[in-house]
């Protein structure tokens, strides 16, 4: 896959490119009300599972975009393993999506913003799988403000 560039704007690295993927879901949450957080699962370059918040919409608290966008992977590969794949979301995973990580053995997670209060490197213990590679602050300001910009309209 190529990453192209138009007009004056630089090109986008893959990590930036998917990165906006997972930015549109947190919109599309964002828009139904939801807390703004978004996922891609990338296998090969291509988008395999998307997902955003439904917790509210479906009065399910493990409804994380994480979890929408790993089980919508995992049906498109038609295997439970996500090995050679990259799950790109918006925010640090919780506790929760991190633990479903290992389980889908996720190759690699890219997230924006960092949580130090509900993220999953809060807490000292490996909880990922031993071979995930983890990298953070992918496009975080963009990120973080979207959840701000949530939070602040509703106090």
């Amino acid at each position: 896959m190529r990453y192209i560039n138009f007009g004056d704007e630089p090109a986008l690295s893959p990590d930036e490119f998917f990165m906006d993927q997972a930015l549109h879901e947190a919109k599309l949450a964002y828009a139904e009300d939801e807390i703004p957080i978004g996922a891609v699962v990338v296998c090969q370059d291509k988008i395999i599972g998307r997902g955003h918040n439904l917790t509210e919409r479906l009065t399910d608290v493990s409804a994380h975009a994480e979890m929408q966008a790993l089980t919508a992977a995992a049906n498109f590969l038609g295997g439970k393993y996500l090995k050679d794949c990259t799950l790109y979301v918006t925010m640090e995973p919780c506790v929760m999506c991190a633990g479903a990580s290992y389980w889908f053995q996720i190759g690699k997670i890219v997230f924006g913003a960092y949580d130090t209060r509900l993220g999953f490197g809060r807490l000292n213990q490996k909880i990922t799988h031993p071979k995930t590679i983890v990298t953070g602050g992918i496009r975080e300001n963009e990120c973080a403000e979207l959840v701000r910009t949530f939070f602040k309209s509703k106090r």
